[in-house]
């Protein structure tokens, strides 16, 4: 991206399971790889965790949290039967701001995180 002149990059690492070992350390071998060019980097690292998932969101954010050191998430899938709870114990224990939500498959259903929205359509 350097070379490119590119202001943002994006790494997509879909797929890594907080308990697979072995991808985990690969996670942690790409933010090494990106902070060699500058050593701030990355500056963003976001997880996205799926509503539906309940408490396991909850042990799997704490593990990337652990191995990455995470500054906020992207909570998905809010437009089913998960409504998002779990991220008020994320916030709770692991200080990790929810970023932006979604709640649905369209570009329009993905959203900054409105906290006082959020809280209104829990109750």
């Amino acid at each position: 991206a350097a070379n490119n002149k590119v202001d943002f990059l994006l790494c997509d690492t879909a797929g890594r399971l907080h308990t697979k070992s072995n991808l985990m350390a690969e996670l942690q071998k790409v933010k090494r790889a990106l902070s060699k060019n500058d050593p701030t980097a990355p500056h963003e690292i976001l997880l996205v965790v799926d509503a539906t998932t309940g408490g396991n969101a909850l042990s799997q954010t704490r593990e990337f949290h652990q191995a990455l050191g995470l500054t906020g998430l992207i909570v998905t899938k809010l437009d089913g039967s998960g409504k998002g709870g779990i991220v008020v114990a994320i916030q709770d224990e692991l200080k990790i701001s929810t970023r932006f939500i979604g709640t649905g498959e369209k570009i329009d259903d993905f959203a900054p995180f409105d906290a006082r929205e959020f809280v209104a359509e829990m109750l």
